[in-house]
């Protein structure tokens, strides 16, 4: 599957809250990131986007219906500069509808997800990143190094495992600690987050797989 990779978006937008969003705590940022922001990474996509902005009701969010034969798309934001370097937290929610077949990132299986989430961090010319995963089979928790070049680097974590399908789930992780424990360095020498990406595909198991993603946000 393709890597989330430099962060060439042709997208520079204004961030605008799509509103939800609960209050920050005292002495606390956040910045949503509206759905309708995030846009096709050409260098790592496909030619046909599978993806899709649905509202229902007060909700707004990404669907993505991936089907057999399509390539792998991959959706990305740029993260605000404000919150770059002093990112506490990044939350989203998501659902899935349709699980790929005997899919885990992390092995045993296909490399599928029913969704992914990336966190993309900058040092240097290099691109760090942490795959949070929706995975068919494994164990919620599970870690595992999915890549290693001179450019980027990619750890992957299962966040959710199997069902309950059709159910939103609201995840919240602490970046700056998640990188420090997927990359062993010291808090102080994590680099800027940069980006935030999403994905769900099923071109390795042959599989319809289906999902959804609303209310980004990040803190400071």
């Amino acid at each position: 599957m393709p890597s989330f990779a430099p962060l060439r978006l042709a997208l520079v937008a204004a961030l605008a809250a799509d509103g939800g969003a609960p209050a920050p705590a005292p002495g606390e940022h956040q910045t949503p990131v509206p759905v309708k922001i995030f846009a096709v990474v050409e260098q790592d996509s496909g030619p046909v986007s599978y993806y899709s902005i649905v509202t229902e009701g007060d909700t707004r969010f990404i669907r993505s219906v991936y089907k057999p034969g399509l390539e792998t798309v991959v959706l990305g934001a740029v993260v605000p500069e404000q919150a770059r370097k002093r990112v506490k937290s990044v939350s989203w929610r998501w659902r899935v509808h349709s699980l790929p077949r005997d899919s885990n990132d992390c092995g045993p299986g296909y490399s599928d997800s029913g969704a992914a989430v990336f966190l993309t961090f900058k040092s240097g010319l290099k691109y760090m990143i942490l795959k949070y995963v929706w995975a068919t089979i494994g164990t919620v928790g599970s870690f595992c190094q999915s890549k290693r070049g001179w450019f980027l680097d990619r750890n992957t974590i299962l966040l959710e495992v199997g069902g309950p399908l059709g159910v939103w789930k609201t995840e919240e992780v602490d970046a700056r600690a998640e990188f420090v424990r997927a990359f062993g360095v010291k808090l102080e020498d994590v680099p800027d987050l940069v980006g935030i990406g999403l994905m769900t595909d099923g071109d390795q198991s042959s599989s319809v797989v289906e999902s959804d993603y609303a209310d980004f946000l990040v803190r400071w």
